[in-house]
């Protein structure tokens, strides 16, 4: 999975000014499954979230998403990357920013091109490529309480 992109990270220095704390170009979005590249861009965690927390967290450990906080990711989806059905407890913005996919939904399926959002709130679901170039997505996933539906929680699975 090859992508290359620019991150800039903004903060302030000693005296409140108004800086860029990192300005990079990434090459490449590492293989986490067969097909299935993703970065993580930046991370949190609590609400309100602490714009005072030095470092780059974006190197911190996270899960698929944060029960407690916000997760700012890069995913490009090979054509026939490996499937992998789950739900988190977040809401979740997306932007398809190249390429095409099929978000399979419980029976429905849903085509996405460059340029489509989604609003992804807490369902069950799955990507598939059926297409012939990578599609990269950019999410942001914002910790949620799990859906109660059917009188039952609907927890993260996958």
């Amino acid at each position: 999975m090859h992508h290359t992109y620019r991150r800039v990270v903004t903060g302030h220095d000693v005296d409140g000014r108004a800086v860029v704390m990192i300005d990079e170009l990434k090459h490449e979005i590492p293989d986490r499954r067969p097909g299935v590249g993703a970065q993580v861009i930046w991370s949190t965690v609590g609400f309100p979230v602490d714009n005072e927390e030095s470092g780059d967290l974006a190197l911190r450990e996270v899960a698929t998403s944060e029960t407690n906080g916000t997760i700012f990711r890069l995913v490009s989806y090979a054509p026939g990357a490996a499937p992998r059905n789950h739900r988190t407890e977040s809401i979740d913005y997306a932007v398809v920013l190249s390429g095409e996919i099929d978000m399979e939904l419980d029976g429905v399926t849903v085509h996405l091109s460059a340029g489509d959002l989604l609003v992804q709130r807490g369902t069950i679901h799955n990507w598939v490529n059926r297409g012939k170039e990578n599609c990269v997505i950019a999410f942001v996933l914002i910790g949620a309480k799990p859906v109660n539906a059917g009188g039952k929680s609907l927890t993260a699975i996958g």
